[in-house]
């Protein structure tokens, strides 16, 4: 999504042609796909070696393309397993690298930062914390500010998006955010579609939107002489079903996450971006997250902050409730979702510390502010 808005605005300033690896966006911004992204998407340090044979291809695949074609620049976003390498074939080949989006090393393995510093000749940072990191590390880097300031804005009325998904605007509405991979969502919507179930036993007015991303195409198919549905999600060349509880009346959003999103008396959200996204639109938030047992074992050896929640993070105390791994069941999401929905107290607690993320993200303008930067390079 980032690296989209930043194509449009370099193909504006520039008319430069942009080829390389990306989704849907990307390809709607004129960039030429040499690879697609939802090819090698995937979280996780275990789940990562069911992608190794595709992720050696297109890695070749760029390479290969770069080396012929002789680009000015190689702008590569966040993906830091895939790019530290991906940027040394690069180099090797005399192509100048910029890393839009630096990596978020200071949570876990910092001593990766100074590669970096070696295999980019610019790192852009979105969080106004990672700029000292980065420098104390030797690396060139510029604090452009996040790109969902900007972006993460709703594009209609609650009264409008509610009435377009037939959803009552005087019975609570609470959006489902289980990830932006296939990998991400099998584990993240089994207990997050569980709290459901728990929340409709406790609170009978609740309604339901799952908010997928671009890269997921769903299907509900009812269940043939049930009260159940099963949902069917595709992405790539995966496909998962999951059980609908009865009387969920799940309704599915795809390509309106900003509008499902602030339009929600509450969220539960898989930890990452959405996180951010939610934070921006002022939605309360719950925020999960499950990864394999081996990933969780290697992880608890690197990561090096209290929390996982951006939010968090960003404000150095928990803001937000973070149920993950083992305490990621769905008693345990409906409680703290029905304490949001239930306790004036707790909801107003959080919309304040959502209000300071935000105000720590910057004024707006980061696709600019890396342009800027980029087009110097340019010159």
């Amino acid at each position: 999504m980032y690296a989209a808005h930043l194509a449009a605005e370099l193909a504006r300033r520039t008319g430069a042609h942009l080829f390389g690896m990306g989704g849907e966006r990307m390809d709607e911004a004129g960039v030429e796909l040499i690879a697609h992204s939802s090819d090698v998407a995937v979280s996780g340090i275990s789940e990562v070696w069911s992608k190794l044979p595709v992720l050696k291809q297109t890695m070749r695949r760029l390479s290969e393309e770069a080396a012929a074609r002789k680009p000015s620049l190689a702008i590569l976003t966040d993906f830091p397993s895939f790019h530290l390498r991906l940027a040394r074939r690069l180099r090797q080949n005399k192509i100048r690298c910029v890393c839009f989006v630096a990596p978020q090393f200071w949570a876990w393995r910092p001593w990766r930062a100074k590669q970096i510093g070696k295999r980019f000749e610019r790192a852009l940072c979105i969080f106004p914390f990672e700029e000292e990191f980065y420098r104390k590390a030797g690396v060139p880097v510029t604090f452009i500010g996040h790109p969902l300031v900007d972006i993460a804005h709703p594009s209609m009325p609650r009264a409008d998006f509610l009435a377009r998904h037939s959803l009552d605007a005087a019975r609570p509405v609470i959006a489902l955010l289980p990830g932006s991979r296939m990998n991400e969502i099998q584990r993240n919507l089994l207990p997050i579609l569980g709290a459901c179930e728990e929340i409709l036993r406790q609170k009978r007015d609740c309604q339901f939107t799952l908010v997928l991303a671009p890269s997921i195409t769903p299907e509900l198919v009812t269940g043939v002489g049930t009260s159940e549905a099963t949902l069917r999600l595709k992405s790539g060349g995966s496909e998962h079903s999951f059980r609908v509880p009865a009387g969920l009346n799940l309704k599915i959003v795809s390509g309106a996450t900003y509008d499902a999103v602030s339009s929600a008396s509450a969220a539960i959200v898989a930890s990452g971006t959405a996180t951010v996204e939610t934070a921006l639109l002022g939605t309360p938030m719950v925020v999960v997250y499950k990864v394999a047992r081996l990933t969780e074992l290697i992880l608890r050896t690197f990561i090096v902050t209290r929390f996982v929640a951006m939010p968090n993070l960003i404000l150095g105390r928990q803001v937000v409730p973070e149920l993950l791994q083992q305490d990621c069941t769905p008693p345990r999401i409906a409680a703290e979702v029905l304490k949001l929905l239930d306790s004036p107290a707790a909801r107003d607690e959080m919309l304040a510390g959502l209000a300071e993320v935000r105000g720590k993200l910057g004024t707006g303008g980061a696709i600019s502010r890396a342009a800027d930067v980029i087009v110097d390079m340019l010159k």
